[in-house]
């Protein structure tokens, strides 16, 4: 049993800061005044002066309170009984039902060691021809999508969710108002995904420490089921939120500020989290998609410019849909040449043909005159992005490169795609769809 402490000398904000020694990093502890007990943790320790982060905040806790530090970090409890519950940023039920007594693992352990660590070579299938065809996503990669608030983020990332074939869906919920909270349950009861679901909650109304803790037992639950065997897709939203949080806490330590306000180490933090993506050699693997909100659609903005150099890529969502442009999987070169011997072939051309739309839209909406050919991409452009780029569009990768066939059979003669002979002999329609 540890001593109790009861020196503490500063109160700032959802920070106190109390004289002790023989304390660790990221320390748990428990505040005790006649507001009653509160959970704390390590943050900062400057020789006997030990700040700690106060899950609930301040209110109510005086100098005179007792600190008791508990010699471990947080804990989350781990089971199969986990699934189908719903926590808060502390990792207490927010769905009414009791607490869960099962053996406790750590938060924010090291990521896994890499000679443990497999090469990325399966693809997750999500039923998104933007994300199947064109930036495959492969199992184990962490991935961001760079957005703005307004636009369909979540029911994107619910959808994932819903139509990968994980066995474990982990939802990691950061400053969400309460109505996208209710959106994701409802999304994952009605879809059926329910019995393979946890979330873990912290809308807006919570304490902002607990929006720290969020990714952290999302990902150690995460590792532990990967380390069963499980294949473990896990989603967070909103990353911003998560850097505007570290922000808060380094202000109220009053720690030297970097690019616009926010804290030196914001690299480091965000990478900690993102490298818990794996797959295990012998065991699962853990897939990590989060959102990233970009202030103003600014992608120089520290918490997309720092992700982006710690991520394999990037899906850009804009105007309702994931733009071909700027979106990149790194590791999709690693799984599409398994898929079928065309889909190389019908992702390049697409593309290609897509900014040559684009080229004429402009010619276009400038007066130029246009040519037949120009009239070919714009009617190829239209079809592509009704057909294919529409994030209500939900069909296998098979049918999907089927259905870009079909659009380049409807605008362009073979000659005319770029395509290898030897694959338009083997895929080019007999008879196309009707224009």
């Amino acid at each position: 049993m540890r001593k109790y402490y009861d020196q503490i000398t500063r109160i700032s904000g959802n920070v106190v800061t109390v004289t002790a020694t023989g304390i660790g990093y990221d320390e748990l502890a428990i505040v005790t005044g006649t507001s009653g007990t509160s959970l704390a943790s390590v943050i900062r320790m400057e020789g006997d002066q030990v700040s700690l982060q106060v899950f609930a905040g301040t209110q109510g806790v005086s100098t005179g309170d007792r600190v008791r530090f508990l010699g471990r970090p947080m804990q989350v409890p781990f089971s199969d009984d986990l699934l189908g519950r719903i926590f808060d940023g502390a990792g207490r039920p927010r769905d009414g039902r009791p607490d869960l007594e099962a053996e406790r693992v750590d938060i924010g352990g090291p990521p896994v060691n890499p000679t443990k660590r497999r090469r990325p070579d399966r693809m997750i299938r999500t039923g998104i021809p933007m994300i199947d065809i064109f930036n495959s996503l492969v199992e184990s990669q962490k991935l961001p999508i760079f957005s703005v608030p307004g636009e369909p983020y979540n029911e994107l990332l619910a959808r994932v969710g819903l139509q990968t074939n994980a066995d474990v869906i982990i939802l990691g919920g950061m400053g969400l108002r309460h109505d996208d909270y209710l959106r994701f349950r409802r999304t994952f009861e009605e879809g059926g995904a329910g019995g393979r679901t946890i979330l873990f909650i912290h809308t807006a109304a919570d304490p902002v420490v607990e929006c720290l803790l969020v990714p952290d037992l999302c990902l150690a639950v995460a590792e532990s089921f990967a380390l069963q065997g499980k294949r473990v897709l896990a989603l967070l939203t909103d990353m911003t939120a998560f850097a505007d949080a570290l922000k808060e806490i380094a202000i109220t330590m009053e720690q030297i500020p970097s690019n616009r306000g926010y804290p030196g180490d914001l690299y480091t933090q965000l990478a900690r989290r993102y490298e818990k993506a794996v797959d295990l050699d012998g065991a699962g693997s853990v897939t990590l998609l989060a959102c990233t909100t970009m202030p103003g659609d600014d992608v120089t903005h520290p918490v997309p410019d720092n992700t982006g150099y710690i991520t394999e890529g990037q899906f850009y969502l804009r105007s309702g849909w994931i733009e071909p442009f700027g979106s990149l999987s790194r590791l999709k070169q690693q799984v599409n040449g398994d898929t079928r011997d065309d889909h190389r072939s019908i992702m390049d051309a697409c593309i290609q043909l897509y900014a040559l739309c684009r080229e004429s839209r402009e010619k276009r909406d400038m007066g130029f005159e246009m040519s037949a050919w120009d009239a070919k991409l714009l009617k190829y452009g239209d079809l592509f992005e009704t057909h294919i780029m529409d994030l209500a569009v939900n069909i296998p990768l098979e049918e999907a490169l089927d259905r870009c066939w079909d659009i380049l059979a409807r605008c362009f003669d073979p000659a005319e795609t770029g395509i290898r002979r030897t694959i338009i002999e083997s895929h080019w329609p007999k008879q196309p769809t009707a224009a």
